[in-house]
């Protein structure tokens, strides 16, 4: 029988935690509020979708490849969460400013070099999903979608967040922006001590 309890719950510890789509999502939530952020949102669904589904369909392939991709990728991921960790910290401390990577295309470009998405659909691949699916082209697909699904609902959720607290963080903007900033760089280099 599969493992529901023990799937979903790393599913969704590992979506709500902080990344690139969440504190971005939280970042745009801030600034444009919940409806504003919607775009970017919507992207990373996309975004998060096609690489679940990419993912899915190479993982057997791209399990004896990833000695030879992980650093690549894992350097790929790192850089752009250090260029969006200086974007943000040297963002005006106007919470209403606009900024480029805040519509749809940046969120779905996002996706293809966040390494959370790709480990988070490898792991849910390799240790709960092929053990019992493995060949059924369906059942895939469909637990693809679910993975990115669970993924965009905690980044609606980091949106809100945003969006709700925005007082707050309008009072404080370049203490926020700071520690996004912080949060980023912290996720960047986190991807080489594991």
């Amino acid at each position: 029988m599969f493992p529901w309890f023990s799937f979903l719950t790393y599913a969704i510890i590992t979506a709500v935690t902080p990344g690139p789509n969440n504190i971005m999502s939280m970042s745009n939530g801030i600034r444009k509020g919940f409806r504003g952020a919607l775009p970017f949102n919507l992207g990373i669904l996309t975004g998060f979708s096609l690489v679940m589904l990419l993912c899915t369909a190479f993982c057997s392939l791209l399990s004896s490849f990833i000695p030879r991709i992980k650093l690549p990728m894992l350097l790929a991921g790192a850089c752009y969460m250090l260029y969006l960790a200086w974007e943000t910290f040297r963002s005006s401390a106007s919470v209403e400013s606009s900024h480029s990577h805040d519509g749809f295309l940046p969120g779905l470009l996002l996706q293809f070099i966040n390494p959370k998405i790709y480990i988070y659909c490898i792991m849910s691949m390799e240790a709960y999903i092929l053990p019992y699916y493995a060949g059924q082209s369906l059942l895939l697909f469909g637990f693809a979608l679910l993975l990115a699904f669970i993924g965009f609902v905690f980044t609606l959720l980091w949106s809100a967040f945003g969006s709700g607290f925005k007082w707050l963080f309008s009072r404080h903007a370049r203490m926020v922006n700071t520690v996004m900033a912080l949060l980023l760089v912290y996720c960047a280099f986190s991807l080489f001590l594991s």
